[in-house]
This record gives structure tokens, sequence and C-alpha cells, in this order.
């Protein structure tokens, strides 16, 4: 009886602590809509910005909606930092959703996060913002 009972034990201890440990590895997800009408939105954001920790690991999971235009390689929309393109920071968007996991800058400050595919007329000003806090 006493066997019993521990591995009933051992077996709820483990079923809740996974999911914990799964949801503090993977962090905060992100979810950002590149519209139709050339902007973006973070739900549950008033402003089209988003905010992590110098160095943290951060998902996107970011919905694109086709404008009037898109590119010849089927992306209707991007989403870049242009000074960290190289980091990962440079994303094709097509439509439908994805996810993706990039890492926050190291330096804290605010960061521009631009469409850099022509997507219809108001795309110049398809904009928002990363936020590195230290």
């Amino acid at each position: 009886m006493k066997t019993s009972l521990f591995i009933i034990t051992l077996m709820l201890a483990s079923a809740f602590a996974i999911p914990a440990r799964a949801s503090a590895e993977t962090g905060k997800v992100w979810e950002i809509e590149a519209t139709k009408g050339q902007t973006f939105v973070v739900k549950g954001e008033k402003k089209p910005v988003i905010t992590a920790k110098a160095g943290e690991e951060i998902t996107l999971r970011i919905t694109a909606h086709k404008g009037t235009a898109q590119a010849k390689d089927g992306a209707v929309h991007g989403f870049v930092i242009k000074s960290l393109a190289d980091q990962g920071w440079n994303i094709r968007l097509k439509e439908g959703t994805q996810e993706v996991t990039l890492k926050a800058p190291d330096k804290p400050g605010e960061y521009v996060i631009e469409c850099n595919v022509p997507c219809g007329p108001s795309h110049a000003e398809q904009k928002m913002k990363l936020v590195v806090t230290p």
C-alpha cells in the first residue's frame, strides 16, 4: 500500500513539474499580427511593442496577412531589425502563422522592427519596437 501511494505521489509530482519546467524554459510567447493594412499588432498590448531582458531567448508567433502586394518569393511581410539582421532578426513572412525563437540583443535599448517586404501603400510606416532591459 505504501509503495502504491509513493508511486502515485511521484507520478502526480512529475505531471505538475514537467509543464512548469517547460514553461520556464520557453519563456513568454509574443503573438504578433502583420496585418493586411500594413501594421504590426501585438496581442494584449496597446502599442506594437515587445519587451525582453538582455540576452533572453524570446519566442515570436507571427501571423501574416497578405496586403495589396507581396514579394516574388511569396513573402507578404518582413520582420527585421536591420542592425541585428545577421543574428536572425530578419524574417520573411509568408501568409499564415510562423513561430520563431530569437535571442534578444545583449545591449539594452530600443530597437526598431520594420517590414522590409513591400506589402502595400502604408508599407514604409509598418514598424514596431523591441525594448531590451538590463
